[in-house]
């Protein structure tokens, strides 16, 4: 055993219960025999976007590996013009809002349900990570700013801080 976690993996699925435009998350602990993406969504089908597409039996979902740049691409085809007015500070309230909400849930998580781990409804909070992630890439290209770029910077930067003991610490610039 190498001491490494698997890693969860959802796919979007059409939820059976409640709006049928709604969408759920179903846990998926393996993905090796997933079906590929299309080599390219179709842009007229929002739910090619979304991860999937839609057939006579209703949405079905595709999985593909997706860089973080890819992603970007693909939340900008749902957001507002850079020269909208307020707009970068739409995005930063908007930012700051949906982590608010993750932050909620695990209020009520502690108030309402005695902190118990195995009580967490970890396709909500995806559902919650989902929008930061999306108000995150937006915000940065606003800024001009790749989520590649970021987040290998920060994986670097978080290395060094390991390697010379300081992770613990406090302050950006330790």
């Amino acid at each position: 055993m190498t001491g490494k976690r698997p890693v969860a993996r959802y796919r979007v699925t059409r939820n059976e219960v409640g709006d049928p435009g709604e969408v759920a998350l179903q846990r998926r602990e393996h993905h090796d025999s997933l079906p590929s993406a299309p080599s390219s969504p179709d842009t007229r089908n929002p739910a090619s976007l979304a991860g999937g597409v839609i057939g006579g039996d209703g949405f079905r979902p595709y999985w593909s590996a997706m860089d973080l740049d890819e992603y970007q691409r693909g939340a900008l085809r749902t957001a507002a013009p850079r020269d909208k007015r307020n707009e970068l500070l739409h995005l930063v309230l908007g930012l700051v809002g949906e982590s608010g909400e993750i932050a909620e849930k695990f209020k009520k998580w502690v108030r309402d349900l005695d902190s118990e781990e195995s009580r967490i409804d970890r396709a909500d909070i995806a559902k919650e990570l989902g929008d930061v992630l999306w108000y995150m890439a937006v915000l940065a290209d606003y800024l001009d700013l790749s989520l590649d770029d970021i987040a290998t910077a920060n994986l670097a930067k978080l290395a060094s801080r390991q390697g010379r003991g300081v992770l613990g610490g406090s302050g950006d610039n330790r």
